[in-house]
Formats: structure tokens, sequence, C-alpha cells
């Protein structure tokens, strides 16, 4: 029965990927394939996203929840308290299943279906006309592509082999209108860019920019982008604010519980080592006390154990530990 578990939550590498079957036939996409590997160029940066994921401890829900939205093309809508690992585990999936690095989408009350998509700098295209023109440099207008970059969610919506892994970071801060706006973008996995539309007849491809820097380009046919293989979103949600039901039926849902005991043991070992567990059982115990009557945050735990396991005294510094240890709500 675990055959079915693409993703395991063990954080191992693996290229289970190649495992995932055919998507649902009212959920398969057709874009043509192209090569994203330059997004990874800069290693370093990827290996240091990536590692927020290796010490994320997966619990048995939260892996099926993931292989769910794996297997059904779905993103997976995240809820729960700050300092759950909600956002980790984006990059505990996109390290175990080796699917390159993690587009990073964050919300604020402003932000528009837009900003995810691209952007187009027409001022500065316009500039660059009249510079050329004025020096008599060229008289053909500038690549309309320089001036095109995908944002996170356009990126990976591109179409490749694997699905890349998207996090929509706090979601339930945005706009009340942009839970709906996604709607269309999650059913059928594609968008338009009218700048690219309107020169198809003259430029049936143009290379525009993605990733990180925007240094990296990808042809785009015909001002059109569709996926070929949906990508794994994450949209993490602190329950500030409730979603329309037409959006939460597109969505995989999954509630992040806080940890138990034993799993706070495992996510201290986990980030700290064994040693740290047998110096600090007091402050884990002391936390999960707190905890009964507020909000406190797995990190928080954290910073208060690394502290006393680098020589601190919880007694002599208790009021540092109080304050690492407060209520987030008060």
């Amino acid at each position: 029965m675990n055959q079915w578990k693409i993703y395991t939550g063990k954080g191992e590498p693996h290229d289970g990927i190649r495992r995932l079957p055919p998507p649902p036939p009212w959920r398969n996409f057709t874009g043509h394939i192209v090569d994203t590997t330059l997004v990874d160029e800069d290693d370093d940066f990827m290996r240091r996203m990536l590692a927020r994921g290796e010490v994320f401890q997966a619990s048995e829900e939260v892996v099926d929840m993931v292989n769910a939205a794996l297997y059904l093309r779905r993103p997976l809508l995240v809820s729960g308290k700050p300092g759950y690992g909600k956002s980790s585990l984006a990059y505990a999936v996109a390290r175990e299943l080796q699917l390159g690095s993690v587009f990073r989408w964050s919300i604020t009350t402003r932000t528009t279906l837009a900003d995810g998509l691209y952007s187009y700098d027409a001022i500065a295209r316009l500039q660059d006309t009249s510079y050329r023109k004025d020096t008599h440099t060229d008289d053909a207008p500038p690549d309309i592509g320089q001036y095109i970059r995908l944002g996170p969610l356009g990126a990976a919506l591109l179409p490749t082999a694997t699905p890349r892994v998207l996090l929509i970071d706090e979601v339930d801060k945005s706009d009340i209108d942009l839970p709906n706006d996604l709607l269309h973008i999650f059913e059928e996995g594609e968008f338009d860019i009218p700048e690219l539309v309107r020169i198809s007849q003259q430029h049936k491809s143009v290379e525009v920019y993605y990733g990180r820097n925007s240094i990296a380009k990808v042809p785009i046919e015909e001002g059109h982008v569709r996926c070929a293989a949906f990508p794994f979103i994450i949209m993490t949600s602190n329950e500030e604010r409730e979603f329309p039901p037409a959006f939460l039926r597109r969505c995989i849902r999954l509630t992040m519980k806080e940890p138990t005991k034993e799993e706070l043991v495992s996510i201290v070992e986990a980030h700290l080592g064994s040693d740290a567990i047998a110096q600090t059982t007091e402050i884990i115990d002391d936390f999960i006390n707190k905890r009964k009557s507020g909000d406190l945050a797995t990190d928080q735990l954290l910073n208060a154990v690394y502290l006393a396991s680098r020589g601190f005294d919880t007694r002599e510094k208790s009021e540092i530990f109080q304050a690492i240890l407060k209520n987030l709500t008060t």
C-alpha cells in the first residue's frame, strides 16, 4: 500500500516523481515541454533554500495530503497557526522529489493576479525606443521580450516534464478578489500574455525572463503559456479569513495541528542534534504548558533550546527564556 506514496516525508531525495501516474482525464495538460533547468543556475542559493525542508518532520496526514495533491494535480491549501511549518513543507517536497528550486509568491493586501503571472515594463521599452531614435543607433524597436518577466505563478506554469513547486505564502492576506481570480488558472493551467498575443503574427516565439534573478530566458509561443505538468502548489493560510466555496472546491485542504511532545522532540533533534534533547527536556515541558494558555510557535522553542544547549542557564537567565517563550497573542 505504501507504493502509492510518491512523497514519503522521510526527507531523503529520490526519483519517485517518475512513478507518478498520468493525471485524471479532467486534469490533463498539453503544453509543449521546455527546458527550465537554467532557473537553478545558482546552486548555492538553491541548496540553502531546500535546506529549509531537510529537517521538516512530516506527519502521516501531511504525507497523505501531499500525495493526494500530486495525484489529483490540485493545489494544497495548508492552514494552521504561525510557526507550524506550513511554508517549510513546500521546500521539503521539492527537496525529496528533486523538483528544483521553489518559486515563492508572498501575498499582501495589494497583490493582484497579474503580479504572480508576469510584468511588462512598457515605460522602459518606450525610453529605450526614444533613445535609439535620438542617437540614430538602431531603427528597429527593442525586443519586447527584454521587458517581460514571468512572476512566480507564471514561471511555475511553464511546460516542464516534471512539476515545479510553487509556494503561495499567506494567501489569506490577499484582497478579496484574488482567490476568485485564481480559479481559472487552477482549472486550466494556462494564461495569455496580451502584449505577445498582439504581435504573434509577426513574432511567433519570443523569449522572456523568469526565475529568481530574472536572468534565465524561456521561449513563449504565440503569447500563450500552458503547463505540461501541473505545478505542485502549496498555499499557506494563518486562518485570518474564509475562502469562497468555488475556491475551496479546487483545493486539497490540510490543517497543520500543533506538534505533540514526541513530535517536538523529533523537531528539536532534527534541528539541533540528539545532545540538545538531554539538556533541554525541562524547556520542552515548559513550552507545552505555556502553549495550553495561548499561541506559541515551534521556532520559539527552538530558540530557547538553542540558547540552553549553548550554556545559558534557564534559572539564571529566566527573564530571557520567558521573553522568548512569550505568548504570541499578548
